[in-house]
């Protein structure tokens, strides 16, 4: 029998891991009760936020842009709805998969909804990402059928432009686009969000904040899925205010369909008021390819036209104004008492100044020439001689005072200013001095000299005026959704000439003759029931001394007219440039003839035409003369 007294106790440790249990257990059991209570009492507010923000999400309701109407209220561009598809990123498992079987199912660029995906980033949490719009029916009803498959996807229905008149106006009116990352991080944007269209060009531009509606939203109620349940609130969303011109639709028809396919631009200004009653750059573009995806052989045809469809001529074609210019040389001389009406000079074809010689024109020359002759006939010689005599300096003095090179502050934005030069704006320029047979030139509206259609329109609507500058400008008012007038503009002066009556006179005289007399080189732009005044102008684009029939369209003169009616009372003033057209009053002049009848039709001053066969009878085809007056080209 053993000794139990003899016998040790094994102490393997088993008490002290009970207590280590009971003592883990117990931490474990404090710590838990210390995490309950901070949820249920320290977080328990936040934690009932976040469960709500997973539950209730915002649905944006895009707000309709607001109306642009012509001067008479017809519309111009307006609403249609449109699809696109947004992502809220916070449902979205797998995000590279999404954006493969998007990118598939759209046939859009992989990276272009990366692009997306990331401009969106840093907004509020379950916010949705337009990563497409414009897409079609079919699209979103496989996006539908499809929705289990592509989490964290939604269709959303988004109001876009419908242009009334397709590409009309297209320059003038602009386009929407995407708003791009940093315009979201500028001052400008910093209200709206990714995905959200902004007027790029144009009136969509310049009036954006007036055309840009409040957006409204759904808060509705999703399952764990993210799936919708039901709507708890909506805030209904309020239309842009609407923007009504100065244009007039039926004058803005007939000026593009006068100047047709050909490169160039016309503008039709209330020479008593500013307001622009037709604005054209030509060829146009169709406004509604840039709010959806361009499609690529569209965007390469208008890079590769030469004609540059995608330029605003009419606001930023700088173009020099050849024999336009010739009345504010006019102009200059009579005011700095250098000739009157019966100044003469002899025109034998060509100029001599130093070793250098100026051609007229016309090489057979004009003979004996005065003012109103100089103006009738467009001889370059008289206005060589001219310029010599009033120097640079004193040209540009009176080209400023009719508001040539510098903006007019139209309303739209980067507008040209063209250039008017001087002896300091070359030093500075070129670093170099002026050189005395480079005022030449100038008298005919070449060299340095530079202008755009507005500025000539606005130069010979001062002119048919008789001094009072008025701002050119597009907008007629801005009413809101419950026609209330926001803004209401008046014609507002920036300058006046102060040119003695006889000069206004003199010049007026020769431009009437321009159009109206025997070998005036205007006769095409003549009206048999209004007497309209005005100037051809035939600009070099390069120097060149062959024939016309072999130079290339590129290097061929540009052709311009300027003008006004009715000459006794005059009303509306016209400027229209056609690049290459060689011509002036061949190829602008009856352009400029058609605009001004739409003016007139529209206020029934001249009946609108009858069929062509009996408009040709009574009037020489669509009611615009085109007599035998002996008038060479020029």
């Amino acid at each position: 029998m053993k000794n139990l007294n003899n016998i040790i106790p094994d102490d393997d440790g088993g008490g002290r891991r009970i207590i280590g249990l009971s003592l883990g257990a117990f931490a474990m059991f404090f710590l838990l009760l210390s995490r309950l209570w901070y949820l249920q009492v320290i977080s328990a507010e936040d934690l009932i936020d976040q469960s709500e923000s997973n539950r209730l999400r915002f649905v944006p309701v895009a707000a309709p842009r607001g109306a642009i109407l012509d001067r008479n209220g017809k519309v111009l561009v307006t609403n249609t709805p449109s699809f696109s598809v947004a992502v809220i990123p916070q449902d979205v498992k797998n995000k590279d998969q999404l954006i493969d079987n998007l990118a598939r199912y759209l046939n859009l660029d992989r990276k272009e909804i990366e692009t997306k995906w990331t401009k969106g980033q840093g907004r509020a949490k379950y916010y949705p990402l337009v990563v497409a719009s414009g897409i079609t029916r079919d699209q979103m009803e496989f996006l539908e059928e499809n929705r289990l498959a592509l989490s964290g996807v939604n269709i959303e229905m988004k109001p876009i432009r419908a242009y009334a008149n397709g590409s009309l106006a297209s320059h003038l009116l602009g386009y929407l686009g995407e708003v791009s990352e940093d315009e979201l991080n500028s001052e400008r944007y910093r209200e709206y969000n990714a995905g959200d269209y902004i007027g790029k060009s144009g009136i969509e531009r310049a009036w954006e904040s007036y055309l840009h509606g409040t957006d409204g939203g759904r808060q509705i109620e999703v399952d764990a899925r993210g799936r919708f349940l039901r709507t708890v609130a909506e805030t209904g969303s309020s239309v842009g205010n609407t923007v009504m011109l100065t244009i007039d639709l039926d004058m803005q028809k007939a000026a593009e369909q006068a100047l047709g396919e050909q490169a160039g631009a016309a503008v039709a200004m209330d020479v008593n008021t500013g307001e622009i009653l037709a604005f054209v750059s030509s060829p146009d573009f169709d406004p509604a390819l840039f709010t959806g995806r361009m499609p690529p052989d569209v965007w390469k045809k208008y890079l590769e036209d030469e004609r540059h469809p995608l330029e605003n001529k009419a606001l930023k074609g700088m173009y020099p104004p050849g024999s336009t210019f010739k009345v504010i040389t006019a102009i200059a001389g009579l005011e700095e008492g250098l000739i009157d009406e019966h100044t003469t000079v002899q025109c034998t074809g060509s100029y001599k100044f130093g070793n250098a010689t100026f051609r007229c024109w016309d090489h057979k020359g004009h003979g004996t020439v005065d003012l109103k002759k100089s103006l009738r006939e467009s001889c370059d010689v008289y206005y060589y001689k001219l310029a010599e005599r009033l120097g640079v300096n004193r040209i540009a003095k009176y080209a400023k005072a009719f508001g040539l090179g510098a903006p007019l502050g139209i309303g739209l934005e980067n507008e040209k200013g063209g250039v008017i030069p001087t002896e300091e704006w070359k030093l500075k320029r070129f670093g170099k001095k002026w050189y005395a047979g480079e005022t030449l030139p100038v008298g005919i509206g070449q060299g340095y000299v530079l202008t755009t259609p507005v500025q000539l329109a606005s130069m010979i609507g001062t002119i048919a005026n008789e001094g009072t500058i008025y701002r050119p400008h597009l907008v007629k008012r801005v009413v809101d959704s419950d026609g209330k007038v926001l803004q209401d503009y008046t014609p507002q002066v920036i300058g006046r000439t102060g040119l003695k009556p006889s000069t206004y006179r003199f010049v007026k005289e020769g431009l009437f003759a321009v159009v109206n007399e025997a070998h005036g080189t205007g006769g095409m732009s003549r009206l048999w029931e209004v007497k309209v005044a005005g100037k051809t102008g035939s600009s070099q684009v390069v120097k060149l001394r062959d024939s016309k029939g072999g130079i290339p369209y590129r290097f061929r003169d540009h052709a311009l007219f300027v003008g006004f009616a009715p000459f006794d009372k005059p009303e509306i003033a016209v400027a229209v440039i056609v690049e290459h057209g060689e011509h002036g009053g061949s190829a602008a002049a009856p352009i400029s003839g058609k605009i001004l009848r739409a003016y007139f039709e529209g206020k029934g001053v001249i009946k609108k035409p009858v069929p062509k066969a009996s408009v040709k009878e009574e009037a020489g085809g669509e009611g615009v003369a085109e007599p035998d007056t002996g008038a060479k080209e020029e």
